[in-house]
C-alpha cells in the first residue's frame, strides 16, 4: 500500500477514535450532543478530518475504495461550505450508523 494512503488511512481511524473517545465515560444520548457546543464542533472537526484524508486517498488512487467514499467528501464540504445546512440530525446519524462501519473498513484495510 502507497505509504501515503495508509497515512490518511491512519487519520480517518484516529479521527473515529477519538469521536468514540467523547463518548467512554458517558452515554451516546442525541438530547446531550445536541446541548454540547464543545462536543458538537469537536465531531464536526473530525469528520471534516476523515473527509479530506478520503479525498487525499482518492486523488492519489482515483481506483482504491471505500465505501461511501463521495458521500463522505460531500459531507466533510457541507461542514466547511454548508455549515449553515449542517443539522444535528445529520451528524448524530453519521456517528451513530456510519462511523462505525468505516472504522471497521478502516481497520481492515490497515490489516489491523
Amino acid at each position: 500500500m502507497n505509504p501515503d494512503i495508509k497515512t490518511w488511512l491512519y487519520d480517518i481511524l484516529q479521527s473515529i477514535n477519538e469521536i468514540d473517545s467523547y463518548y467512554l465515560d458517558r452515554p451516546r444520548i442525541f438530547a446531550d450532543y445536541q446541548n454540547d457546543i464543545m462536543i458538537k464542533r469537536a465531531i464536526e472537526r473530525n469528520i471534516e478530518i476523515i473527509g479530506e484524508a478520503v479525498n487525499r486517498i482518492l486523488k492519489k488512487d482515483s481506483d482504491f475504495e471505500i465505501n461511501n467514499a463521495r458521500q463522505i467528501i460531500g459531507t466533510r464540504n457541507r461542514i466547511i461550505h454548508g455549515y449553515d445546512r449542517v443539522s444535528d440530525d445529520m451528524i448524530w446519524s453519521i456517528v451513530i450508523n456510519h462511523l462505525p462501519k468505516l472504522k471497521t473498513e478502516v481497520e481492515q484495510l490497515l490489516g489491523e
